[in-house]
């Protein structure tokens, strides 16, 4: 068993306009006075990140690893979510996803898509050369809108969706194997990875591609009833990436899963800073350490109550005080001698 990593700290929710969250320097100095080690980083944010310069000047790369370390962080991954959401995009969401690209392309789908492809290109050579060994991401979709199966869905349209997505990724997961990158997809809802079942289809579609991996966070599992615990029991062969977030479910006469189109905060399932929801991260520390999970615990904060400045804070203390340092030796190690045969066969009945 090895020791998991932490505390780390996802960017994408901090960087703004204001110092110290308006470029990477500030940014990075401020996570770690907070007490993170290791912080991942947004490639679409060019406050923090520049994406062409990662994959194309080795100057650059040591300069943007060196600021971080001279404050006192790691690198633990990158991420490229809002350009993997515009692998697969439904029509029906074409025009809400345009914002996640530059203005040269909106309303134009296909070039839309090129783009995106480009930029996990190139998230993932900037992995590699950044020398990480895995990088989050979205799935996309093409099947969301037809979750519900009412009306019905025409035959076939889930399996021809399935299909498009997997051959849409394949050449990208065949370079991240060629890059020795685990391309690590949130399972979440909005994407058509979205819970283990269209995870295995997917994979399935991939041959089992080594580089299809999961990004693992229980709190959109608790939010849809799925058992979070026994998720790491199946699938931890495949979870390289891990975000620490929390969430609560609390379903009244009124609404439940779906949410009843309100905001975040009068939803029955929203998000919640560390320690303030239901998840059992006891629980979620001891499997991903009992399955030996070789990463870092990274905190999301995502809260529709709490100031996200407190919610990094504390988020901090409380990876740090969840994760396991192993032991090297077994509880009971003191009871034990040399192996003597012939006591063991005497023992036995043998001799």
């Amino acid at each position: 068993m090895r020791t998991i990593k932490g505390p780390a700290l996802f960017l994408a929710q901090f960087a703004g306009d204001q110092p110290p969250y308006d470029d990477w320097r500030g940014i990075t100095r401020w996570a770690a006075d907070l007490g993170y080690k290791g912080v991942q980083v947004p490639t679409w944010d060019a406050r923090l990140f520049d994406l062409d310069l990662a994959v194309d000047s080795a100057e650059w790369r040591d300069e943007f690893l060196g600021i971080a370390r001279d404050n006192g962080v790691e690198v633990t991954e990158l991420t490229c979510h809002l350009q993997g959401q515009l692998v697969a995009v439904h029509p029906a969401y074409d025009a809400a996803f345009d914002g996640f690209a530059p203005a040269a392309v909106h309303g134009k789908p296909a070039e839309r898509q090129r783009w995106a492809v480009d930029q996990v290109q190139k998230s993932i050579r900037a992995s590699a050369a950044l020398g990480l060994s895995a990088m989050g991401t979205f799935s996309g979709a093409l099947a969301w809108p037809y979750l519900y199966p009412w009306p019905q869905r025409a035959p076939g349209l889930v399996e021809t969706a399935f299909d498009t997505l997997a051959s849409r990724w394949r050449p990208l997961l065949d370079l991240a194997e060629d890059q020795g990158v685990d391309v690590c997809f949130e399972i979440h809802p909005g994407e058509d990875l979205h819970d283990g079942v269209t995870f295995e289809m997917f994979l399935d579609r991939l041959g089992g591609h080594p580089r299809a991996n999961m990004l693992y966070d229980p709190s959109h599992y608790l939010l849809q009833r799925l058992d979070y615990l026994e998720n790491i029991d199946i699938y931890h062969d495949r979870i390289r990436m891990f975000h620490a977030k929390d969430a609560e479910f609390n379903p009244t006469g009124r609404q439940g899963v779906y949410g009843g189109f309100q905001s975040w905060v009068n939803r029955a399932g929203r998000f919640r800073s560390l320690g303030d929801g239901q998840v059992d991260f006891g629980g979620v520390f001891s499997r991903l350490t009992q399955y030996d999970f070789d990463g870092w615990a990274v905190v999301e904060w995502e809260c529709a109550l709490k100031h996200p400045e407190d919610g990094a804070r504390e988020g901090a203390a409380f990876v740090r005080d969840h994760i396991i340092r192993v032991t090297p030796h077994a509880f009971d190690d003191f009871a034990t001698g040399a192996v003597d045969q012939a006591a063991v066969d005497k023992v036995l009945g043998l001799s």
